[in-house]
């Protein structure tokens, strides 16, 4: 009987993943939640929808088109399974949920490759209507082709914020800002580590020159003072603080917010997978060796899920991960193929190291978060009252301020809130961040319906 590998996910990495077993001639399982392949890098829209790739993924148009390719030429040789969703783990059994069904997935090897999500910095008044991620507002493009709103303002940091507002430009929605908290010496400083990568950099800096071509506003060095509207209208305005500490305001009907992206590691972490913290990008990063291992045996996690690289360290790492497993399950693989990817990643995470420096993640402003702002979207929880329970005996650690206050427990399971929170409650008790730890991932990862049987 031939090795059982199962791998999460359908985007770069797991591609790359899935192609790498066909090729050792096994039949992976592929597990995804999405509709279709690409991923939210490279999301495949719906039949019919006729926007040209182009149009969709701008110069990043023939690498998706390469990935969809693969993907239909090995998909008779592959068990897939969209519109499923993995949330737990147990040993040697991946659970999922399909239309309402359970089901319980043998594996001997498992490729987690969830991707990654939105990083969040809490903002003043981003419980209004007509605030979004960054992920969010690409997500409306490419799958529904329309926009968030007529004046959308985009706001954060990292290469994604230059990203998205270029593509609603190019998609002709109006776009009346672009405000980035980083400084706009940051690229100038990082530039040699920047040049790892150049066609990337080159990219960006034809991104941003384009924005301003058009007329977009792109203002560098800001702090948010808040989302401004009610909840009857939604969004009306956004009000910053510029780098000369005035505060200036816009008015606009959509927000679309993110501070680079975050790996997606909860089912990791169910999977055995350990965690240590990331001075660099402030945030605990999950442990995996150089080929992509965790900590328990037969389990490997691939892409943005271990550390945010972009999309072509993803299909690097997809495929490490997958001829890794092979090794282990006593498979022939090609040892100059996985040093040539090792050599890759190296370079990768050098760029990124760059791009982390360059724009960093403002904790302490989500620190000065005001009391009545809320923090927590899913439960309705402001700042003020993560702050007074943080000041308890025992509240410093987000756990107990969990426990206490139910921070993190809503839908989204602290993925938009935590980074936020820990910096609150760390300011609150006038240590770092590191120390106030991380939220702990319980299964189901994501909420199931109480239909599901």
């Amino acid at each position: 009987m031939s090795a059982r590998i199962v791998i999460v996910g359908a985007g770069p990495a797991g591609v790359r993943a899935a192609e790498a077993c066909v090729a050792a001639g096994l039949r992976p399982v592929v597990v995804d939640e999405g509709e279709r392949d690409g991923g939210q890098i490279y999301r495949r829209p719906p039949p019919g929808f006729r926007r040209p790739g182009e149009a969709l993924y701008g110069s990043e148009a023939p690498k998706a088109a390469a990935l969809h390719a693969t993907f239909e030429r090995i998909r008779s040789a592959i068990d897939y399974r969209p519109r499923t969703l993995a949330w737990g783990v147990s040993s040697g059994q991946l659970h999922t949920t399909r239309e309402g069904r359970m089901e319980v997935i043998p594996f001997d090897a498992l490729v987690i490759a969830p991707g990654a999500i939105d990083r969040i910095l809490p903002v003043a008044g981003w419980h209004l209507a007509g605030t979004y991620s960054l992920g969010g507002a690409q997500v409306a493009l490419k799958s529904q082709a329309c926009a968030i709103g007529r004046r959308v303002v985009f706001a954060g940091t990292g290469p994604l914020l230059y990203l998205a507002a270029w593509q609603y430009a190019k998609a002709g929605a109006g776009v009346a800002a672009v405000l980035d908290t980083s400084s706009s010496l940051g690229p100038v400083r990082e530039l040699p580590g920047l040049l790892a990568k150049p066609s990337l950099l080159w990219k960006g800096i034809g991104m941003v020159a384009g924005l301003r071509t058009r007329g977009i506003p792109v203002k560098s060095g800001i702090a948010p003072v808040a989302i401004e509207g009610d909840g009857a209208a939604g969004v009306t305005g956004f009000a910053w603080r510029d780098a000369e500490g005035r505060v200036n305001r816009i008015d606009c009907d959509a927000v679309a917010l993110g501070w680079h992206l975050r790996p997606e590691a909860q089912l990791a972490e169910l999977a055995g997978c350990e965690f240590a913290w990331d001075a660099l990008t402030g945030q605990w990063l999950p442990r995996v060796d150089a080929d992509g291992r965790l900590a328990r045996p037969g389990t490997y996690l691939a892409g943005d899920g271990a550390r945010v690289l972009g999309a072509d360290a993803a299909e690097d790492a997809g495929r490490l991960a997958a001829l890794s497993a092979l090794a282990d399950l006593a498979q022939p693989v090609d040892e100059a193929d996985r040093h040539r990817l090792r050599a890759r990643l190296a370079d990768h995470r050098r760029f990124a190291d760059a791009l982390a420096r360059a724009y960093p993640y403002p904790a302490a402003l989500a620190a000065d978060l005001p009391d009545d702002a809320v923090l927590c979207r899913c439960e309705g929880l402001t700042a003020g009252r993560v702050r007074e329970i943080a000041r308890e005996p025992g509240g410093g650690e987000l756990n107990r301020a969990k426990a206490l206050t139910r921070v993190g427990m809503g839908r989204c399971q602290g993925r938009f809130c935590e980074h936020g929170a820990a910096a609150v409650v760390a300011a609150a008790c006038g240590a770092s961040v590191e120390s106030a730890g991380r939220l702990r991932a319980q299964g189901p990862v994501k909420p199931l319906s109480i239909a599901t049987d």
